[in-house]
């Protein structure tokens, strides 16, 4: 006997809420981890060549690869990144101190060689002079927001330390499970994406795996290598807290900002401070330290994925705006697997179109 239809459709409505409700509620039982869990994931995919090396070179024992491979991610990875974070909190009353005391600080008069630079001297000269005549409470007045800012946003930072180790070493125990049955997750998530959509689904999994790489590759090493080479510059040219400098270097360079935010301030610094020989060594050393990335991260990122660079780069920048830090893999990633789609469903045209000839 047939079912009329109406009984089917609410059949179907009722069993798609169901299914729909179930997911929403086990998505809230999993929040706590999703984000780890997604930091694990982007760092097996991006790092699991290396993983098969290890344990080829281990005779194929995985339990010692997984071991040496979580050791290398936290020497490599949560170990700089906590280096950073604890290094800038646990300076953040000195940095406040001396914000604060910029109160008590008087601008110069500009050196001769300033208003000698070509092009931009006289300007410069004019503005650097124009500044130093501001009184005390004039200059004061101007900084003040500024100074409101920095230290609430230290203040803020302090506050969510332990959260934050506690988050990378959470990461770390998923990276070691991930490492342990990555075969098994990522025949499930191949089958899964089989199932929503045949081959090109499969495929777009591939590829989500293909542009994690390229983004850990063209980001994360680039900012590595811009930050030591920052870092060694500010401690050849004596500037104090180069290490507190050259962490926060490595977060503005993951978060896609140039080093020379940290580099010219430090430059500045030392020809205020008349030591003039080594502020043009920084100088110097900060341009080759700036256009760093242009050429590393192209060429980084075409290893990894064979995609448009236009398209990694306006989801680095926009999956970092919307989504945070996790935003710099989440935002490529996304724009890879719809740029495939699109392009495999607009070249249906050309095998859909009969032959003229």
């Amino acid at each position: 006997m047939q079912r009329p239809p109406g009984r089917e459709i609410a059949r179907i409505t009722l069993g798609v809420l169901f299914i729909g409700l179930l997911i929403a509620i086990s998505l809230l039982v999993l929040q706590p981890f999703l984000g780890a869990l997604v930091w694990a994931t982007m760092i097996v995919v991006a790092t699991w060549p290396m993983m098969l090396a290890v344990e080829a070179r281990l005779g194929g024992r995985r339990w010692a690869a997984v071991l040496v491979m979580t050791a290398i991610i936290l020497l490599l990875l949560v170990v700089p990144l906590t280096v950073a974070v604890l290094s800038i909190v646990e300076n953040a009353d000195t940095i406040v101190a001396w914000t604060q005391g910029l109160a008590n600080a008087t601008v110069p008069a500009p050196p001769q060689w300033v208003a000698d630079l070509p092009l931009v001297g006289s300007n410069l000269a004019a503005e650097w002079a124009a500044l130093a005549a501001t009184s005390r409470d004039d200059l004061m007045t101007q900084v003040a927001p500024y100074m409101r800012s920095v230290i609430q946003w230290f203040a803020g930072r302090a506050g969510g330390v332990g959260l934050t180790l506690l988050h990378f070493l959470l990461t770390v125990v998923m990276t070691a499970i991930l490492y342990a049955n990555g075969e098994a997750a990522a025949l499930s998530a191949r089958r899964f994406g089989r199932r929503l959509a045949d081959d090109r689904g499969e495929s777009s999994v591939v590829l989500a795996g293909q542009a994690i790489r390229a983004v850990a590759l063209g980001i994360v090493v680039t900012a590595i290598a811009q930050s030591i080479a920052a870092g060694v510059g500010l401690a050849l040219s004596g500037v104090p807290y180069a290490t507190v400098l050259t962490a926060v270097t490595f977060v503005l360079c993951i978060a896609q900002l140039p080093p020379l935010l940290v580099l010219l301030p430090a430059v500045g610094w030392l020809y205020w401070s008349d030591h003039t020989l080594w502020g043009t060594v920084l100088l110097v050393w900060s341009l080759p330290v700036a256009v760093m990335d242009n050429v590393m991260r192209p060429v980084l990122i075409k290893r990894g994925a064979d995609l448009p660079l236009l398209l990694i780069f306006a989801g680095v920048i926009g999956g970092l705006i919307s989504f945070g830090i996790i935003g710099l893999f989440v935002g490529p990633v996304v724009l890879a697997v719809t740029y495939r789609l699109l392009e495999s469903w607009i070249a249906d045209v050309d095998h859909e179109r009969p032959d003229t000839t």
